[in-house]
């Protein structure tokens, strides 16, 4: 829908595939606090594909973005890592306590 057809409580603010095969991701303030989970769980892939980036690399990666993220506001909440596991990464919240991973 163009900005100038937003109806009642939609908003403007969104992300966009810029190849346009994604989907079209929307965000709207609610004047409510969280008090509950997340109805939804986003994980920032910044690492790079496990078949393709050695696990030492994925990590610096995802640290690196970890460390600017905390720059801009957000919290580490735990570490996702365990030995012998080909996986790391770090689930995080925004300043109003929304939940995401760093992976």
């Amino acid at each position: 829908m163009p900005e100038d057809e937003l109806g009642e409580g939609d908003c403007s603010d969104s992300i966009i595939d810029p190849e346009g095969h994604g989907p079209r991701i929307w965000f709207q303030q609610v004047p409510e606090g969280k008090v509950v989970k997340n109805r939804f769980h986003l994980d920032v892939k910044v690492g790079g594909r496990r078949e393709e980036v050695p696990l030492e690399t994925r990590k610096a990666r995802v640290d690196a973005e970890v460390e600017r993220l905390v720059r801009a506001g957000a919290s580490v909440v735990r570490v996702l890592s365990q030995p012998g596991v080909d996986h790391y990464a770090v689930a995080m919240a925004d300043p109003e306590g929304n939940e995401f991973d760093v992976v």
